[in-house]
């Protein structure tokens, strides 16, 4: 249990949880960021977790199980200083968005009880308007510090720019700023005026300095690239509470760096930087210490999972059930038709072109081609299943996708993508589920050679046809975010991908949409993929 790990102490993995000493102050900061609508526990592949799975003990996170980290830190904080945050990006990623469009978010989050969040840009996914449901569901302050809302009708108002909280008589400043990526990822519309991030947060920093803040936090959802680079350009920040590049910190096997990450700002100070992962399977905890002027003295923490051990809270995993009800129904919603059955068997997918991966690597690049992206590649293992001719159904869709991947893009080298289709057909007489479908991209491959000399030839779709792929030139890629990630081999992906992006929406609303477009869909194979003789 939860409990059992913290203890009467407050020591969490191994963490001791300081009380004030001597004049100094401490704050502990519990954050999260990128829940992605992850309302209902998740799986190891952060889908939506079975009941049946559930009961095993197999799943993690959800909002229940938030709740009962929230209340076992409130219990063994008591008195002390405390500060519950989200860094942003409660949208998107799951039927509970698709079905409620913020509202049941907004609803556990002032159930769990919050004291600020950060926009992210999936917030402005259904454009401006989009926000209020859960703006109207929340009493907290929702923050987004380099926003100009001032002439939209719906946000004028609503989205503070700063706001000062008493935290047991101390004064704590909290700046924020949301990636300008979200112009062209998301649909904020022409009445959102985005600021240069570092520009409005200094602005900020100043701005309560001046009023006498001395503990002044950014909560931010740009990602730890721009985080570090806001640390060693911004004044006055104690700490970054960040999110959006979905980055897991802390001790854990899998983390990508320290919990926190220090970087050095202009005045020599270094400034704590934080990141609880993505989709509700960790919680954060920051524990920061001032001297009497405001000065980090101390900066500990760990991200904690939230698996089996943590009893989900009863009241809310009740109502949560309730709100899944008619999203099972949505699953029988038709959303268009085929003309013919559609192969996604995986002994088919895994080692050949297959009918089903051109229909999901082409419903990839459809939704992103606009965005200078040129090739689509999705792992066959991720392909689970068939459609029949006829109707097809939201759940089929489900059927065929039930990870809940999201479209993931980022640019990478001619020779990172010849590489990353080594590693794709490294495994096929195993049945590998790396082997790659494609789109804007035909390759041809000999299945006689050894796995890592097996690709004849790559070639890329332009303008005037296919040409032979360039090593050094630069491409446009989407895939999903488990490849994106590294998942099934693609560590090109993960370590060489420049501007990464977990773009979204989900790869099944993806491709949902797509059939419903082309309906009555025509299943194909057209030469994409090739064996040598």
């Amino acid at each position: 249990m939860f409990a059992r790990i913290l203890g009467s102490t407050a020591i969490l993995a191994g963490l001791a949880v300081a009380a004030p000493v001597s004049a100094d102050t401490t704050l502990h900061i519990v954050h999260i960021n990128d829940v992605h609508s992850r309302i209902q526990p998740i799986s190891r592949f952060d889908s939506t977790c079975s009941a049946e799975d559930d009961a095993a003990g197999e799943c993690f996170g959800g909002m229940a199980r938030i709740a009962t980290a929230f209340d076992i830190l409130r219990s063994d904080l008591a008195g002390q200083n405390v500060l519950f945050l989200d860094a942003g990006d409660q949208y998107q990623g799951s039927l509970f968005f698709t079905t409620y469009r913020g509202a049941a978010a907004g609803m556990f989050m002032e159930t769990i009880g919050f004291d600020a969040m950060a926009l992210g840009n999936h917030e402005f996914n259904n454009g401006p308007e989009g926000i209020l449901p859960l703006l109207n569901a929340v009493s907290f302050p929702v923050l987004g510090g380099n926003l100009d809302v001032s002439g939209d009708p719906a946000l004028n108002g609503r989205i503070g720019d700063t706001v000062v909280l008493d935290v047991n008589g101390t004064p704590v400043g909290i700046v924020s700023a949301v990636t300008l990526d979200t112009m062209e990822i998301s649909s904020p519309g022409p009445t959102i005026v985005f600021e240069d991030e570092i520009a409005a947060l200094q602005a900020d920093v100043d701005a309560l300095t001046a009023d006498g803040v001395d503990i002044i936090l950014a909560l931010t959802h740009v990602g730890l690239p721009d985080d570090i680079r806001i640390a060693e350009a911004v004044t006055g920040i104690d700490a970054i509470i960040g999110g959006h590049s979905h980055t897991l910190l802390g001790s854990h096997e899998d983390a990508d760096g320290p919990y926190p990450t220090m970087i050095t700002n202009p005045a020599g100070t270094e400034v704590p930087i934080v990141q609880a992962g993505a989709y509700s399977k960790y919680v954060g905890l920051l524990t920061l210490t001032f001297d009497d002027m405001g000065n980090v003295t101390g900066a500990s923490g760990d991200t904690l999972l939230l698996d089996a051990s943590v009893e989900p809270d009863r009241a809310i995993a009740a109502r949560v059930a309730d709100l899944a009800a008619p999203i099972e129904e949505a699953m029988t919603t038709v959303v268009g038709d085929t003309s013919g059955f559609i192969e996604g068997d995986r002994s088919v997918c895994r080692a050949m072109e297959c009918p089903m991966g051109n229909l999901v690597a082409d419903a990839m690049l459809d939704r992103v081609r606009d965005q200078g992206i040129q090739i689509a590649i999705q792992n066959g293992g991720g392909l689970r299943a068939s459609i029949d001719a006829g109707e097809v159904t939201m759940g089929e869709v489900f059927t065929v996708l039930p990870f809940q991947n999201t479209l993931a893009t980022f640019q990478l080298s001619g020779a990172d993508i010849i590489a990353s289709l080594e590693n794709a057909v490294s495994e096929v007489e195993e049945g590998g589920g790396r082997f790659a479908q494609v789109a804007g991209l035909r390759y041809t491959w000999n299945p006689a050679a050894e796995p890592g000399s097996r690709i004849v030839s790559v070639e890329v779709e332009g303008e005037g046809g296919f040409a032979p792929i360039d090593p050094e030139t630069v491409y446009g890629v989407v895939t999903n975010n488990f490849m994106r990630g590294g998942g099934d081999g693609y560590a090109q992906f993960r370590d060489n991908g420049m501007n990464a992006y977990d773009f979204g929406p989900g790869l099944e609303q993806v491709v949902a949409e797509y059939i419903g477009a082309n309906s009555p869909y025509t299943p194909y194979t057209d030469g994409r993929i090739t064996a040598a003789e």
